[in-house]
């Protein structure tokens, strides 16, 4: 089946969806993007990061040439274009064509790509078993460096992680802050259970907020789960009672062990078993309609 993409006010199948080797997201990851889910033909929580992209792009002042009503009807009907129901979407906004030079007042068009298709991040056993992860030595980027709120296309930093991962046979990486307090993970923000308190780091330790970390937040409360942002060091982690992992792509995952250490009893805990049905509730209920 064809696949379609959005390419600056156009559909385009996928082969001829070509962008310039002058665009500056390419040539610098010079562009802001987000990745967004779609459950039974509802998009999760598009109003939340269609506004996180927006301020994302205020940040490296660059321009969205549509509004965030005419970019959402975009979304929506590039999944229409592909008959898709459950699905991914990645949402770029590059700085566009350039020159050579990092100039971007060189780029007078900013680029809106809208791709749409299906994604495994993880297979079924790992949400039952959990995730092997490690701690990277890869230190997050600091705010006066480059504010990792700014959920931009320069994610070097994110892989440099991610390859110490792959090559301790991990399947993702925990970064610390410059300060040795645990921020996220290469994709994905991290919670742990300890005495039945839900904690996470605060959004102040270098981490990106994520659109799923308030929704598990907000769950948790419901339940009647003391919540705490509040920072950490690997210590909380090797000792607490369960672990796990939030994120578009990887919704909720249970972590089970950390640098070789087993956390809880070695599989998805009691609150993490919760949220994680509880999460899949309310993707099934709530959402933008795709028709």
């Amino acid at each position: 089946m064809e696949q379609w993409v959005y390419l600056n006010g156009e559909y385009l199948p996928q082969r001829e969806a070509k962008i310039s080797v002058f665009d500056h997201g390419f040539l610098y990851g010079d562009g802001v993007f987000e990745g967004i889910r779609a459950y039974e033909g509802k998009v999760f929580k598009l109003k939340e990061h269609l506004q996180r992209l927006f301020n994302s792009a205020k940040a490296i002042s660059l321009n969205i040439p549509l509004s965030q009503q005419e970019l959402q009807e975009k979304v929506l009907e590039t999944l229409r274009k592909n008959n898709l129901k459950n699905a991914y979407i990645r949402l770029v906004i590059s700085r566009g064509e350039g020159d050579l030079g990092l100039d971007p007042r060189k780029c007078p068009h900013p680029q809106i790509i809208i791709i749409a298709d299906k994604i495994i991040l993880y297979p079924d056993e790992l949400y039952e078993k959990g995730l092997e992860v490690v701690i990277a030595s890869t230190r997050r980027n600091i705010p006066s460096a480059l504010d990792v709120k700014i959920k931009s296309l320069n994610y070097l930093n994110n892989i440099l992680a991610k390859l110490e991962a792959n090559l301790k046979g991990a399947s993702e990486a925990i970064m610390l802050n410059q300060d040795g307090y645990v921020a996220e993970c290469t994709g994905d923000n991290i919670f742990i259970v300890k005495g039945g308190e839900l904690i996470t780091p605060p959004s102040w330790i270098e981490i990106l907020k994520g659109i799923t970390r308030d929704v598990v937040i907000g769950l948790a409360k419901r339940e009647r789960i003391r919540v705490r942002e509040e920072s950490f060091t690997p210590f909380s982690l090797y000792t607490s009672d369960e672990c796990f992992l939030s994120g578009t792509a990887a919704e909720i995952i249970p972590v089970t062990k950390i640098d070789g250490r087993v956390i809880g009893e070695g599989k998805a805990g009691k609150i993490t078993r919760l949220l994680m049905r509880k999460f899949r509730q309310l993707t099934k209920k709530e959402g933008v309609p795709i028709y």
